[in-house]
């Protein structure tokens, strides 16, 4: 059957239709990007997709959510829109759906695409297991991190907020971040660092302990300077948050039970090439006794380049067989 697949992030709602079948994904279509600043709702970025086509929707949706799932009301995290769930037939004008936590959906679509939709990063260059913990973490406008269980009979996808665990500074530089940081906040998450807006943190910290009276930039035009090699400061910063992706990664494996992990995210993908450069695999095992565990563990990078689409598909065929 076909599914209209949504994946909604901080920054931007992505749209595809999907054909499912047996619990799997047999095929997703051209992807469609709003900006979700442009759109009051999902109802009004739906309808948007729709007149951009020259056919119906499928009366199904498979929705990616970047927030908690549960609840009458969804709040996503870093996007102002609000979702019901007991209006979404109504409003989508859909007699079937299924809602997932955006990377819950990442996750579904780490256990179903094939081999070669993966980067090697580091530890034993080895496929994923077929049985066992698989941690999914990946940074974009926020930190998102799932749990994927694989069985002899199929998979379990655990949707996580592991992205709001504390913040552990593991040296000087790091604890002026973390100083820094609690200036405006009582709490400091790994997400305020390991994330797309942390950049910004990182930077003026740096640019602080150097004594640079620094121009305000906003984290997409620090990461622009960084990944463009423009700016020697900004290139400081991007290796600090690969230590610190590399370090958080480390510690969500441990925690899972460590049999593997992928880094996902948009802002992962943009990355592949720099986390191989970078202090990344060193803060990964740095693990105490538990470094030789670490060494152990292959390291993935996934590079489908819809993961949330195919993964809220994915999810919807899953719940859909049973």
């Amino acid at each position: 059957m076909e599914v209209v697949a949504v994946d909604i992030g901080g920054t931007h709602v992505r749209f595809a239709i999907a054909e499912v079948a047996d619990g799997r994904v047999l095929s997703l279509g051209e992807p469609e990007t709003l900006k979700t600043a442009e759109y009051a709702s999902l109802q009004t970025a739906w309808q948007a997709f729709g007149a951009s086509l020259d056919r119906p929707l499928p009366r199904a949706a498979a929705i990616a959510v970047a927030s908690p799932i549960g609840g009458e009301i969804i709040k996503l995290t870093n996007n102002p829109w609000i979702i019901r769930p007991a209006l979404v037939q109504e409003r989508l004008e859909v007699d079937t759906f299924a809602l997932i936590n955006d990377f819950g959906a990442i996750g579904h679509a780490v256990a179903q695409v094939g081999h070669d939709c993966f980067q090697h990063l580091c530890g034993p260059d080895t496929p994923l297991p077929g049985h066992g913990s698989i941690t999914v973490c990946g940074p974009g406008t926020g930190l998102g991190v799932a749990q994927v269980l694989r069985m002899r009979h199929g998979y379990h996808v655990i949707e996580t907020e592991g992205g709001h665990m504390d913040f552990a500074p593991l040296d000087n530089l790091e604890d002026a971040i973390l100083k820094r940081l609690r200036k405006a906040y009582n709490r400091v998450s790994v997400e305020r660092i390991v994330a797309g807006p942390g950049i910004v943190a990182i930077y003026e910290t740096l640019g602080e302990i150097e004594g640079r009276a620094l121009q305000r930039l906003d984290d997409k035009q620090i990461w622009s300077l960084a990944l463009d090699d423009g700016d020697s400061l900004a290139l400081a910063a991007l290796d600090r948050f690969c230590l610190s992706l590399g370090a958080v990664a480390g510690d969500l494996a441990l925690a899972h039970g460590p049999t593997a992990v992928v880094i996902a995210g948009g802002l992962g993908l943009r990355l592949k090439d720099r986390l191989l450069q970078s202090g990344f695999e060193q803060r990964f095992t740095a693990k105490g006794r538990f470094q030789s565990l670490m060494k152990s563990i292959p390291v993935k990078l996934i590079t489908h380049p819809q993961p949330g689409l195919f993964g809220a598909a994915a999810a919807f065929a899953q719940e859909h067989a049973r």
